[in-house]
C-alpha cells in the first residue's frame, strides 16, 4: 500500500508541475497535425509542414 500512494504522490507531483508549465509557458497542448488522410479538418493555426504536404498531394490527386 504504501508503494501505491508513494506511485500516486509522484505522478500527482509531475501532473501539477506540467500544468503549472503550461499555465506560464500560454502556449495550449497540442497534438500533430499530420493525422490520416481522412476528411477530418486541421485545427492548428498554422499547419505543419506534414499537414501542408498531405494537402498538396490531395489537391493534385484531385486536380487529375
Amino acid at each position: 500500500m504504501a508503494m501505491f500512494l508513494i506511485t500516486f504522490a509522484v505522478m500527482l507531483i509531475v501532473i501539477a508541475i506540467m500544468a503549472i508549465g503550461v499555465i506560464f509557458g500560454r502556449r495550449a497542448i497540442k497534438g500533430s497535425c499530420g493525422g490520416g488522410m481522412s476528411k477530418a479538418e486541421c485545427v492548428c493555426v498554422e499547419k505543419c509542414d506534414k499537414r501542408k504536404k498531405m494537402e498538396a498531394e490531395a489537391n493534385l490527386i484531385q486536380e487529375s
